[in-house]
């Protein structure tokens, strides 16, 4: 079982930022990828930002040039810096975790509750 604990939504206006936190805890061999992921009402969930174990992070077009993701394997957490925020951001982020299960090996892809972001113009 997986645990993540996602915080630092909120409300901000055009051009802020914000910082979300997400802190992974359990029974796992290993993390692989951690990451977020966001939907806005009536649309589907889509990736913002994944980084591998080693570092290797891949971001949506929309988030380059304004968002940083980068996390703490110590500490099993991923951090994703939200800069020149846009009202189009406005969504329910989600935090991603995919883990490698003790002997079975068998990888397992998790998601925290969400944690609403609101960008007003």
């Amino acid at each position: 079982q997986v645990q993540l604990v996602e915080s630092g939504g909120g409300l901000v206006q055009a051009g802020g930022s914000l910082r979300l936190s997400c802190a992974a805890s359990g029974i796992f061999f290993s993390i692989n990828a951690m990451g977020w992921y966001r939907q806005a009402p009536g649309k589907q969930r889509e990736l913002v930002a994944t980084i591998t174990s080693g570092g290797t992070t891949n971001l949506a077009d929309s988030a380059k040039g304004r968002f940083t993701i980068s996390r703490d394997n110590a500490k099993n957490k991923v951090d994703l810096q939200m800069n020149s925020l846009k009202p189009e951001d406005t969504a329910i982020y989600y935090c991603y975790v995919q883990t490698t299960a003790w002997g079975t090996l068998d990888l397992k892809n998790s998601w925290g509750q969400g944690t609403q972001v609101t960008v007003s113009s």
